[in-house]
């Protein structure tokens, strides 16, 4: 049986995994990139080996506006993993992004009160880093606010 490999820095992402490396390598410029198949130009995501529309299998991490609408949201006021004890309360979202709405990022929200957050509200992504008292790493990562 395979186990998967321990991950030292969780609970921050595995940026060398090798499907997710070029939205990391992306925000560590602080540049929100999307994997667009070249023969067709549609933005896939969740990172796949082949484009779900017409099945191209080169799919190039292209750069986007980091702009888009918030399609749900939720605040967490208890942590459910000690990591996240500090950060608490946090609100995470899912942003649907201009570009294609059909492309929705699940982020942290941030610049924001919970109360102030409505259904279509215009975000934008911001870079910052993200960080664990038990970890010794950041990472840049995109987080979106509102656009105001």
């Amino acid at each position: 049986m395979d186990l998967p490999r321990r991950m030292p820095d969780f609970p921050l992402p595995d940026t060398e995994w090798a499907p997710g490396r070029g939205f990391f390598e992306a925000a560590a410029r602080s540049e929100l990139a999307i994997p667009r198949c070249a023969a067709c130009q549609r933005l896939v995501w969740y990172p796949k080996p082949a484009c779900p529309d017409c099945g191209g299998r080169a799919l190039p991490w292209a750069p986007v506006s980091g702009r888009g609408a918030l399609f749900s949201w939720a605040t967490v006021r208890r942590p459910l993993w000690k990591p996240f004890a500090e950060k608490v309360p946090y609100t995470t979202g899912l942003v649907a992004l201009e570009e294609d709405p059909r492309v929705r990022l699940v982020s942290l929200l941030a610049d924001c009160a919970p109360e102030e957050l409505h259904a279509d509200m215009a975000v934008h992504a911001v870079f910052r880093p993200l960080a664990f008292a038990d970890s010794d790493r950041a990472l840049v990562v995109p987080f979106f606010a509102p656009t105001r």
